[in-house]
């Protein structure tokens, strides 16, 4: 029986633990638990809003929470509400029978009697993860049938800076006590700092981040019909110097360390003028693009031109059987070359093929024509729906051309449709430092290439490079080359290192023509584990760029191995890595008890569909696809993975559905769809990996395993092996002799995990 895909996912426990806050009603005596859901919480979260208003130190976050009782009966119950640390309750309010419902806290100590009081009663160990906070409490009588119980509550907390760098976390995990999906969840964070604001990043969710001036911004999560289950955090930076350098590193042991390095010239205020760049903008006209293709890449392009900012530099290049120019050459953007440019992409016609090498050619040569452009951004925006059928069609002799005749110029390619050369744009792309992009058939070209278009129109350092120097070595850098940095956008680079103490990180680059320097100090830590979301980070990113290089230049068994370690030991789930996992473990004889995805391995179809997906990205001879939707998803799919800013971004975008019903144990409550499977229903496999307090753990059946078990290490030491049953006198000595495992054992009541040299099963 599935009962535990959405427990405590506490990726980022350590800030989590903490901070904690969020309430939750925990429901008396109820007889007849939803299928699949906590016997204390068969309530529904109609919504959930917060919003944070944070002024310099101070965050003051406001909570609007419904809970609605589909029940026939008539419920009592106890509104907890875990505190953070150092927090101050402003106003708590809720009608009961037209009265106020009055509060009481609770010190840490007192709230942990209740919180294993009701682990025992409930035999459900959920709560465990909040052992060792205080509580604000109140009881809730009645909750009528099919009544609603709306909840506001506010605090006040300040917010530490340390070196420049800031957080906020907002834990969400605790929506596993909704008996359903909310029909609504949203964050606002209204963020106004005391100096410049630099880097603005949220590493959970994937937020809309808007400026709002050098010292503003506005932060906002929204979902519906949403489980959301990991914490929302949100790191800035502040600086006074043009570009701000921030660092946080991770390190558990003697292992080498993980790092992040945020970097970001900020926001821009209203007179504040960018810095002038060139542009070709480089348009498809064959006859594949007739219809609705052309007419959104007519209005893209119109957006861009109107965008332009006054003293850049553009041209236009149309291309379908021979390449030809507006102006052959780069123009001012005059109101006047605006309005001629526009005229003449209004009337451009489809017809005729694609000849990809003479306009990247004519591109790059209209840079070349111009002797003053030094220090100026030079940025080629490449839009085709085709493969090369004119001139020069070999794939590698393009490239060579581009690279070639390409001096510091980006060029950014948007393959509109499926039926395009993915390696030649995905090569294009990468040798110039730049990236590729695909637009569906059901996507709009428009607001694809306007979104793009509207990052890259201020750019402030051009060719950035990082140094880092004292007595660490770093290595393994994600993104291994550093892109352009822009205004308004952070630049976020993920790292490995060795050896501890402090050190200079200095990013150097162009500005305005002159190569300018930037240094922060940094501190490499000997053992910090606070910011577990950085190795999970870092390693999706890495298994991205190792399957790219499979994809892009065949398999090896070293790709192969390295990717099934890192996937494994940090709970990347996808298509491709879930395969190769299987196909490691039985290679490897592991222990079938042992073993991260047994489910999958029964699951003939979902199986295959993974097996096709990696077969379908790696390079066989004779069997290469670099055409096609595959060949599409498969550069889209490893590119998300090499950019990932955020946990929810890197693992939604390759999740791995079951095939049906009949794949789950028998009895599952997750079988199926049913709206009552409760909240431990499985949506996909990815679901059933999680990462808590640095440990991958992996669901099969009702049991959840720790990937640690069968790591090199622990199958040389021969673990001892011992059996505890959950809610015994004996679990609950567990659970305070290993205080640090509480949120591991708050998965469930049937689990596998190392603890010392001991592999405790809880049964």
């Amino acid at each position: 029986m599935i009962r535990r895909v959405f427990l405590a996912f506490v990726v980022l426990g350590l800030i989590a633990s903490r901070l904690m806050a969020d309430g939750f009603i925990v429901i008396h005596d109820f007889p007849h638990p939803i299928p699949g859901h906590f016997s204390f919480a068969p309530l529904e979260v109609t919504y959930h809003r917060v919003e944070v208003k944070i002024d310099g130190p101070v965050a003051i976050t406001s909570i609007e929470q419904e809970f609605y009782n589909p029940n026939n009966r008539q419920l009592e119950g106890t509104y907890l509400f875990p505190l953070p640390d150092g927090a101050h309750i402003d106003k708590f309010s809720m009608e009961v029978n037209g009265r106020m419902t009055d509060a009481e806290l609770l010190p840490a100590e007192k709230a942990r009697s209740l919180y294993e009081e009701i682990v025992r009663k409930a035999r459900d160990p959920a709560l465990l993860e909040y052992a060792g906070r205080g509580a604000f409490k109140a009881r809730i009588f009645p909750i009528e049938p099919h009544g609603r119980k709306p909840i506001k509550i506010s605090y006040t907390q300040l917010i530490a800076a340390d070196g420049g760098l800031s957080e906020y976390v907002y834990p969400l995990n605790t929506e596993k006590f909704s008996s359903r999906p909310l029909k609504e969840v949203s964050i606002r964070v209204t963020l106004q700092s005391q100096q410049p604001l630099k880097s603005v990043y949220c590493p959970s969710h994937t937020a809309e981040i808007k400026r709002t001036g050098s010292n503003g911004a506005v932060v906002g999560y929204e979902e519906r019909q949403a489980r959301p289950d990991t914490d929302f955090k949100l790191i800035w930076t502040q600086d006074p110097d043009p570009v701000g350098i921030n660092f946080l590193s991770y390190r558990n042991g003697t292992d080498d360390g993980y790092f992040l390095l945020l970097a970001s010239p900020g926001g821009r205020d209203a007179d504040e003028r960018a810095q002038p760049a060139d542009i070709v903008f480089v348009l498809d006209t064959s006859g594949s693009m007739a219809g609705a293709k052309i007419n959104q890449a007519r209005k893209a392009l119109i957006f861009c031109l109107a965008n332009l900012n006054p003293e850049d530099r553009f041209e236009i290049v149309r291309f379908s059987t021979e390449a030809e120019g507006l102006f052959t050459e780069l123009r001012s953007a005059t109101p006047g070359n605006v309005e001629a440019a526009t005229k003449f992409v209004n009337a451009l016609k489809p017809m005729g093929g694609t000849a990809i090498n003479d306009a990247l050619g004519l591109a790059t040569a209209t840079f070349q024509k111009r002797s003053d452009a030094a220090g100026r951004p030079r940025t080629i925006i490449f839009l085709t729906d085709g493969q090369p059928t004119i001139g020069e069609i070999k794939e590698d002799s393009i490239v060579a051309n581009v690279e070639k005749s390409n001096d510091g110029i980006r060029v950014f390619p948007f393959g509109i449709g499926s039926d395009i050369n993915t390696h030649l744009l995905d090569r294009i792309a990468g040798g110039t430092r730049a990236f590729s992009q695909y637009v569906l058939p059901e996507e709009d070209i428009e607001v694809k290439v306007s979104g793009f278009y509207s990052k890259i129109q201020a750019p402030a350092m051009v060719d950035p490079k990082l140094e880092v120097t004292g007595d660490v070595r770093v290595s393994q850098l994600y993104p291994r080359q550093l892109p352009d940095l822009y205004k308004d956008q952070t630049l976020i680079v993920f790292g490995r290192y060795r050896g501890s103490g402090a050190a200079a990180a200095t990013i150097s680059g162009t500005i305005n023509g002159k190569t300018r320097r930037f240094s922060g100090d940094v501190k490499f830590a000997e053992n910090d584990r606070r910011h577990e979301f950085i190795p999970r980070l870092w390693a999706t990113r890495r298994v991205g760029w190792l399957l790219d290089e499979i994809r892009m230049h065949g398999e090896t068994s070293e790709l192969k191995d390295e990717v099934v370690r890192l996937a494994r030991e940090h709970g990347i789930v996808t298509p491709y890595t879930a395969y190769l996992i299987l196909e490691d473990e039985r290679r490897r004889d592991i222990p079938v008890a042992l073993r991260t995805q047994r489910e999958l391995g029964e699951d003939r179809e979902a199986l295959g569909r993974a097996r096709g997906w990696y077969d379908s990205a790696r390079k066989d001879s004779g069997a290469l696809e670099k055409a096609g939707d595959r060949a599409v998803m498969n550069s889209t799919r490893t590119e998300e993975l090499k950019q990932s800013w955020n946990l929810s971004q890197a693992q939604s975008s390759v999740a791995l559905g079951k095939s049906s019903a009949a794949a789950e144990p028998s009895g599952s409550p997750s079988a199926g769809s049913s709206p009552m499977a409760g909240y431990r229903s499985s949506v996909n496999y990815a679901q059933q990996a999680r990462v808590i307090k640095g440990r991958a753990f992996y669901q099969n059946g009702s049991i959840w395993t720790d990937a640690t078990a069968q790591s090199r290490a622990n199958l040389e030491k021969n673990l001892k092996q011992r059996q505890i049953q959950f809610n015994s006198d004996e679990y609950f000595a567990l659970v305070k002799a290993h205080p640090e495992a509480a949120a591991w054992l708050s998965l469930g009541d049937q689990l596998d995990v190392v603890l010392g040299d001991t592999l405790y099963n809880i049964r």
